[in-house]
């Protein structure tokens, strides 16, 4: 049985920062209408992957980083709720704005999935590469720049995502 939480994502990029992005309404992507086919992210914690299920059908999957020791990614249920792309960084402690280039910990874009207001859930692109596959964030999803735009070709506003311990 699937014990669902929902997860929060506290930190970003090489020093694993609070995440709290300024997001401009001319970066945040339309909602579209659903298709007739349902979409699902499934999220495996323990594969580090993340797997795109349309009709009950694995049609994509990609390596992601996840949550370390002290701050793991949670499991939960959850919609797709925003898309952005080139992402702004605002530091949380000195308020420095990372506009969208190679130092943004937050690569070329994000899929926020929960809010509580401030803080955000997102699967984000990523400038060190690396560290895919490892358990290295504070509970958000990292994804290699060229998969998390081959992901957004894949999903829109509502799609369902679903993280899982195993």
């Amino acid at each position: 049985m699937l014990v669902l939480l929902p997860i929060l994502c506290l930190c970003l990029g090489m020093g694993e920062f609070l995440l709290n992005p300024p997001v401009s309404p001319v970066n945040s992507l339309p909602a579209t209408t659903a298709t007739r086919t349902e979409t699902r992210l499934l999220l495996n914690l323990k594969k580090r992957r993340v797997f795109v299920d349309q009709a009950q059908k694995i049609i994509a999957s990609y390596p992601v980083a996840i949550g370390r020791r002290g701050f793991p990614t949670p499991t939960g249920q959850f919609r797709v709720i925003q898309m952005v792309r080139e992402p702004v960084w605002e530091h949380p402690f000195t308020g420095q704005l990372v506009p969208s280039r190679k130092n943004n910990p937050l690569g070329v874009l994000w899929l926020g999935f929960w809010t509580d207001g401030a803080n955000f859930i997102v699967f984000h692109g990523t400038n060190p590469e690396n560290l895919i596959g490892w358990a290295v964030s504070h509970g958000c999803v990292r994804m290699r720049d060229q998969d998390i735009k081959a992901l957004l070709e894949k999903v829109q506003i509502g799609t369902s995502v679903i993280v899982i311990a195993q």
